[in-house]
Parts: C-alpha cells; structure tokens; sequence
C-alpha cells in the first residue's frame, strides 16, 4: 500500500471517528431515531458546505486531497 493510500485511510477513519463524537441535539439536528451516535454523513457535509457524496467519498478514502479550507470547516 502506497504512503499515499495509507493517509487516505488514516484520513477517513479520522473522519468516521470525530463524526461518532459529535452531538447531534447541540450542533441543530434532531438528536433521536439514530442507529448509531453522532451526526450522519449528511449532515457532516452541511456543516462543511460540501457535497455528501464527496464526503463519503473522503471517508473511503477516494475523494482526493481535501483542501486546508475544507478541513478547516
């Protein structure tokens, strides 16, 4: 595995792991009625004023280098 796909990996499970943590009720989002705890892909994207299917993609490791700006979000 390139160095480059292995940042990849690491980026996402960042991602997936801060996205777990976070409170849906205190960013604005409906706290009930959720599988798992956190925010979902969506609503992370909302946040970050980008589209969901890219930060899935970011997840997965497939969405490119994201920009300072947009990790900055």
């Amino acid at each position: 595995m390139s160095e480059t796909a292995i940042g990849r990996n690491r980026l996402g499970a960042y991602l997936r792991d801060r996205r777990s943590k976070l409170d849906p009720a205190a960013l604005g989002f409906p706290g009930e009625r959720r599988r798992t705890s956190g925010l979902r892909r969506e609503e992370v994207a909302q946040r970050a004023n980008i589209s969901p299917t890219w930060y899935t993609w970011l997840e997965q490791g497939r969405g490119g280098a994201p920009s300072a700006d947009v990790l900055d979000r």
